[in-house]
């Protein structure tokens, strides 16, 4: 996750006017090492020129000065720039100008001079502070009359990739940001595994679907599905990834913003994302896909196609960390299916649960080797640590709506019967069946496969395993169903007992 960036102080210009050179010079020396860009002057017609032409956010201004005084130098600044911060200095507190003026110039402080300048810089210090936060509500009241003017264009009946590209295209300035992209759901377009994804991007992310993929790292994959489950922002190093909710607070999709000025514009981020999800949303209901539908399907499959084989890259790259894990996912696949079929699973639950099988520990992904290859017993942390796979693999396949039924599958596979499993002891039916017939498969191939920490068991010490995990890990209806899978598999040849990581 992302840590909150200070604003450097070099973002704010002072400009200090006074017809003594060693006031500008010690000002120089005290501004400048505060890191403030600094600005001295000597004629204040010169100062009264140099803020017409430039932008500065504080003057430091001497009251009595040749050949025109302070009052009347800011007399003059006013009527072309009325948001400068202004500081007034004086060595005569007697012939300081009286307070009505100074209200009536809009003067926010007055100092006098001093052969120490720590009353100064805290005049200086709170001015700061003070434009800091006047540039956030003008930073607001802007994004808000841009979000104004954006909304229209934004509703209005053009293709949907078109208005992908507006709403990307509208939100950078309030960021000050180039790259950006949006993975969204064609709500209208309902497949057998899901709806359907597309996605947009601009600036490095104005990409072809293999390209886009490649970007796409299993933290970020991670990061974009947990926004997706739990409808809330998520700021990284990098960027901010925001969920697209629509009015029945549904995820849709998501947008990833890169940006220089995320921390001042985030909640203008959120109230232009709810536009730009309702956009969406309004889009698809209204069929108002006016891409080539042969070109819209073609992005939904390839998209599809490359989500589809980056997972599977993650899930051989799990696999081939360590011997002793490798072929376990597609053996589980196949124990799983076995018992599906024998329980009447329909054709599309089986392959959920297939797929299911394939993928269910791809959020080992972000664990780390020594953890996962340790002989020892694992401590307390490095079990926790190994206890999040299901929570990183279901938040991993969340990122598109593809896998929104394998999802809990992958999430659920170690949850128990009795209900002291992870990532959230379920219990009983409250377990997803096919995460249940998952967990199963899983055991038992653990059981006959040799890991880093233990030999594999014989065929009969696994069954007694599972008898004795029957009700209280393991559904006991599916166990007595699976044991018959493996005398018949065990007759035909099918099953392997020489298999070859920690569960």
């Amino acid at each position: 996750m992302r840590k909150k960036a200070k604003t450097g102080l070099s973002n704010y210009r002072i400009i200090v006017v006074d017809d003594e050179i060693g006031i500008i010079d010690s000002l120089s020396v005290i501004l400048r090492r505060s890191g403030y860009d600094f600005t001295g002057v000597t004629d204040p017609l010169e100062a009264v020129e140099k803020v017409r032409n430039e932008k500065y956010d504080l003057m430091i201004l001497d009251y009595l000065m040749y050949p025109v005084h302070g009052d009347k130098v800011v007399e003059m600044i006013r009527e072309f720039d009325k948001e400068i911060h202004i500081l007034l200095l004086t060595g005569h507190n007697e012939l300081a100008p009286p307070l009505e003026t100074i209200k009536a110039l809009d003067i926010q402080g007055y100092c006098e001079k001093s052969d120490r300048f720590d009353q100064l810089l805290l005049w200086v210090e709170s001015g700061i502070k003070s434009i800091s936060q006047m540039r956030t509500i003008r930073k607001f009241r802007d994004g808000l009359n841009e979000i104004l003017r954006a909304v229209p264009k934004i509703y209005s009946l053009q293709p949907i990739d078109t208005i992908l590209e507006d709403i990307l295209q509208e939100l950078m300035p309030l960021v000050d940001g180039e790259n950006a992209f949006i993975l969204a759901d064609d709500i209208t377009d309902m497949s057998e595994e899901g709806h359907k994804s597309i996605f947009k991007g601009i600036g490095k992310y104005r990409a072809t679907i293999n390209h886009f993929m490649e970007m796409l790292s299993p933290n970020l994959m991670e990061y974009i599905g947990y926004a997706r489950i739990t409808k809330q922002r998520v700021e990284l190093e990098e960027g901010v990834i925001l969920p697209l909710n629509n009015e029945k607070s549904q995820a849709i999709g998501v947008i990833y913003v890169e940006g220089a000025n995320r921390d001042d514009g985030i909640e203008l981020l959120e109230i232009y994302t709810n536009q730009a999800a309702s956009s969406i949303n309004n889009a698809f209901l209204h069929s108002l896909v006016n891409m080539k539908n042969e070109e819209l399907s073609r992005t939904y499959d390839q998209l599809k196609l490359r989500y589809m084989d980056t997972i599977e890259a993650l899930r051989q790259a799990v696999d081939a960390r360590d011997i002793y894990t490798r072929g376990h996912s597609d053996r589980v696949a196949l124990y799983a299916l076995e018992i599906g079929k024998a329980i009447g699973l329909s054709p599309e639950e089986l392959e959920t649960l297939r797929i299911g099988g394939i993928f269910h520990d791809i959020g080992k992904i972000g664990t780390a080797d020594d953890i996962l290859l340790k002989t020892d017993k694992l401590s307390d942390e490095e079990l926790k640590e190994i206890q999040k796979h299901p929570l990183k693999g279901a938040r991993i396949l969340s990122a598109v709506s593809m896998f929104k039924d394998v999802v809990p599958v992958v999430k659920c596979h170690h949850e128990r019967i009795d209900g002291t499993g992870y990532p959230e002891g379920l219990s009983g039916d409250s377990i997803p069946l096919l995460a249940r017939i998952i967990s199963v498969a899983d055991a038992f191939d653990a059981m006959l496969s040799d890991r880093a920490y233990r030999s594999r068991l014989t065929l009969e010490e696994a069954r007694q395993q599972l008898l004795n995990g029957s009700g209280t890990q393991f559904d006991s209806h599916i166990v007595s169903v699976f044991l018959d899978i493996i005398d018949k598999m065990k007759d035909t040849g099918l099953l392997h007992e020489t298999e070859t990581g920690r569960e």
